[in-house]
C-alpha cells in the first residue's frame, strides 16, 4: 500500500430516491431502517481532489475556491479520519472540491459529495477499494452517498452492520426513456438539517412503524417496475412513497416541513399535466425542491412549462447518470 504522490480526483453524481431512506437503526454507522432506491442523476455532481501530505500540520479543505475552517470542515476531517485509519497512515490531506450541486437544498449533494470523498481520498491513501467497499465506505459520510458509487437505479441494502449495508446496482445503464425534470425553487439551507429531521421521526411520529413497512412493500414494487420498464407504476410508487416520507415531517414533535409555497404550487401542476394525458409523477427529497420523473420524449415541453411559471434558470432536464469515476 503506498500513499499516492499527487492529487487524486474523483467525480461522483447525485442521486434522487424513489424509495426513501428516512431514518437509522445505528446513528454512528449509518445504518437504514430500510431498504431504498433511487436514480442517479447526469447533470448534476460533485467533483474532489485529495492528496496526503506529510508536511501538512492539519487538513485542508477547499470547498468552490473557499477554504473552510476547522468548525465548516469537522465532517470532512472526520470522514478523512476513518480513510487514515483503513490505510493506517497519518498524514494531514488537502481536499479541494467542487459542487455542481445547490448544497444543501434537497438535492443530494452530501450524497455526491461523500461519495466523490470515498473515492478520492480512500486512493489518495493507497487503498484500493472495490465498488461494494467504496459504497461502504461513503456511507460512513451521508447515507445516500452509498447510492452514488453506482450509476443507473441503485439500491442501497439495508444490512445489520458495516460490512453488510451497502448499495448495489439495479440497472446501471437503463435502456427506456426516462428523465428527470429537476425544478431549483431555491437554493437556500434547509432549517431542518435531514440528519436532524430523521430522528425527530424515528423518535417523534406515531406514524413510524407504518411508513418502515409501506416502504418495504415499495422497494419490491419499485424494483419490479424497472425490471419490467413500467413507467406509471415507477412514477405512482415513487410519488406516493415520497409523500408518506414527508407526512412524518409534518406529524413529527416540533412538526416541521421541507415544502414551500413553490413546492405545492410545483405538486399540483404535476397532477394537472397527468389529467392532460401527460405522464408525469413528483418526488422531493429533504428539501423544498421538486423532481418530476418522466419519459424522455416528454422531458422538453414539461420544462417549458415550468420555465414559464418558474424560470428558465430553475429547470433542469437530466437522465441516468454514470457511477463513480476516479482518475489521476
Amino acid at each position: 500500500m503506498v500513499i499516492a504522490d499527487h492529487p487524486i480526483t474523483a467525480k461522483a453524481h447525485t442521486n434522487i430516491a424513489l424509495v426513501k431512506y428516512w431514518g437509522k437503526l445505528d446513528n454512528e454507522l449509518i445504518i437504514p431502517q430500510n431498504d431504498s432506491l433511487s436514480i442517479t442523476l447526469d447533470e448534476f455532481y460533485t467533483q474532489t481532489s485529495v492528496e496526503f501530505l506529510p508536511d501538512l500540520a492539519a487538513d485542508e479543505v477547499v470547498f468552490d475556491g473557499e477554504k473552510l475552517s476547522a468548525d465548516s470542515s469537522v465532517k470532512v476531517r472526520t470522514f478523512l479520519n476513518l480513510v487514515r485509519n483503513l490505510a493506517n497512515i497519518d498524514d494531514r490531506a488537502k481536499v479541494v472540491t467542487q459542487n455542481f450541486v445547490p448544497t444543501a437544498a434537497g438535492l443530494a449533494s452530501s450524497a455526491s459529495g461523500f461519495a466523490a470523498l470515498a473515492g478520492a481520498a480512500s486512493k489518495a491513501a493507497g487503498l484500493n477499494l472495490n465498488r461494494r467497499d467504496l459504497s461502504r465506505l461513503a456511507r460512513r459520510g451521508s447515507g445516500s452517498a452509498t447510492r452514488s458509487i453506482f450509476g443507473g437505479f441503485v439500491a442501497w441494502q439495508q444490512g445489520h452492520n458495516d460490512a453488510t449495508s451497502f448499495a448495489y446496482p439495479i440497472d446501471e445503464q437503463p435502456t427506456w426513456d426516462i428523465a428527470v425534470v429537476a425544478l431549483v425553487l431555491t437554493a437556500k439551507q434547509k432549517k431542518v438539517s435531514s440528519r436532524v429531521g430523521m430522528r425527530l421521526a424515528v423518535e417523534t411520529s406515531p406514524f413510524y412503524s407504518a411508513w418502515v413497512a409501506a416502504s418495504r412493500a415499495d422497494f419490491e414494487t419499485v424494483k419490479t417496475a424497472i425490471q419490467n420498464q413500467d413507467f406509471d407504476l415507477l412514477g405512482h410508487t415513487s410519488e406516493q412513497n415520497a409523500m408518506r416520507m414527508h407526512a412524518l415531517t409534518l406529524s413529527s414533535d416540533p412538526t416541521f416541513t421541507y415544502f414551500n409555497a413553490d413546492s405545492i404550487k410545483a405538486m399540483n401542476m404535476v397532477k394537472d399535466l397527468r389529467l392532460q394525458g401527460i405522464p408525469c409523477y413528483f418526488t422531493m427529497d429533504a428539501g423544498p425542491n421538486v423532481k418530476i420523473i418522466c419519459q424522455g420524449a416528454d422531458a422538453k415541453r414539461i420544462a417549458a412549462h415550468f420555465q414559464t411559471v418558474f424560470g428558465k434558470d430553475q429547470v433542469l432536464i437530466t437522465r441516468p447518470g454514470a457511477g463513480i469515476s476516479i482518475s489521476d
